[in-house]
Order: structure tokens, then sequence, then C-alpha cells
């Protein structure tokens, strides 16, 4: 049984709605993900520097939307499974305030601690 203070279908369409943006954002960031060209006679070495820097950043940025998109794809699986809201831990129901704050959370405030 999923928690019983969450609408199902509700909150299927808050992840749905997250996976989609996560998408939208790797999309747009799919540039700045880009190899860094070593051109030096057009770009000096701290633009380089710079490019190489934000290049890294982007990466960064896209492996944490990968992480968030397993735990978005869990628990839309834990909702039809209807386990959404059980702490994996302990068993007891998270917070609806929680759960409404981050969707994706595995446990309860007193385990996650």
């Amino acid at each position: 049984m999923n928690h019983p203070e969450i609408d199902p279908e509700t909150m299927t369409q808050i992840l749905q709605a997250l996976r989609q943006q996560n998408r939208d954002e790797s999309q747009r960031s799919k540039s700045q993900r880009a190899t860094v060209e070593l051109d030096q006679s057009t770009t000096g070495r701290l633009s380089r520097i710079d490019a190489l820097q934000a290049q890294a950043m982007a990466e960064a940025s896209e492996r944490r939307r990968g992480h968030q998109s397993q735990a978005i794809e869990h628990a839309l699986k834990r909702l039809e499974r209807g386990e959404f809201g059980e702490c994996i831990e302990c068993g007891e129901w998270i917070a609806k305030a929680r759960l409404e704050l981050d969707p994706t959370v595995l446990k309860c405030i007193e385990c996650a601690e």
C-alpha cells in the first residue's frame, strides 16, 4: 500500500514532470559538456582553463542528473508496486512534507540521520 496521505496519480505526474525537466536540462547543457577545442591562436590559455572548468562543472551536473533520474525511476516503480512512502530501513511511513519536498527520498527522517 502506498503512503495513505499521498495521491498516487498526483505523485506520478510530479515524478514524470521531474523526469522531463531532467531530460530538458540535459539536452540544454549538451554543448557545455562538449570537448573543449585547443586553438591557442584564437583562445588564450586562461580562456581555455575557464572553458575546461565550465565543461567539468557541466559534466558533474550531468552525473547528478543521472543519479536523480535513477531515483525518479525507482520512485515510479515503488508507486507501481504500492511501496511508495515507506521507509526502506524501518518500514514506517515517511512524513508527507518530506515526500512532497523530495518524492525520491527513501528513508524517514530518523533513519536518514
